[in-house]
């Protein structure tokens, strides 16, 4: 399999000085990852895009939006003009995936979907044409700090038995003790936060998760 893809939780950095941050992140990060809310779908708020233009120019690196929003479309045109590359949306909001999916692809974004822990893993199969990533949620949406739900790591397995062409990273509760499970499970990438941005030793911790 190859390396262990880091998709970096900019909620889990200092964000007070994400500039730094950002320049200090930017090696070990595949892309930089955005939580945006509605407060409606879940109850926070989060990022939101008149920050993320700011932010935008201090580094090449790919920046993904995970939208957790009722009606993705009243957000989006923002988001995406703000730079966002790549955008994963729930699928749990239904008959409002396709035109939002469909959106993106217009636009010329990467397009990916997220999944709650009781959310039907077939589902997908309607989509998977038009999406690249499954985010497979191991925690609750817009909550941190919690460990990894048990079901996480056999929902990875089966996603990647059922839809190979797509790549599976999992969001929520990464730890160490969780990491190697997850990639044992064949997850392609993983959403770290603390595990990242509070290392006492970046290089070692990156040295660690490039082994798996």
């Amino acid at each position: 399999m190859a390396a262990l893809l880091l998709d970096i939780s900019v909620w889990s950095a200092d964000l007070a000085n994400l500039e730094s941050e950002f320049r200090r992140l930017a090696p070990a990060a595949n892309s930089f990852h955005f939580d945006a809310c509605d407060g409606h779908f879940v109850p926070s708020l989060l990022f939101f895009p008149d920050l993320i233009a700011r932010l935008r120019p201090l580094t090449p690196v790919e920046f993904h939006l995970h939208l957790m929003a009722t009606r993705p479309l009243d957000l989006l045109p923002a988001f995406l003009d703000a730079g966002v590359d790549r955008v994963t949306l729930p699928i749990e909001i239904g008959k409002r995936v396709s035109p939002a999916l469909d959106y993106l692809l217009q636009r010329g974004n990467k397009t990916g979907l997220s999944l709650d822990f009781d959310t039907e893993l077939l589902q997908v199969k309607d989509f998977a044409p038009r999406v690249s990533r499954i985010l497979v949620m191991g925690t609750q949406m817009g909550i941190k700090g919690c460990d990894l739900d048990p079901r996480a790591c056999p929902r990875i397995s089966e996603l990647r038995r059922l839809f190979p062409a797509l790549e599976v990273f999992a969001d929520g509760g990464i730890r160490e003790h969780t990491v190697p499970q997850l990639r044992h499970a064949g997850a392609h990438g993983i959403v770290p936060g603390s595990l990242i941005t509070n290392a006492e030793d970046l290089d070692a911790r990156l040295a660690w998760l490039r082994s798996l």
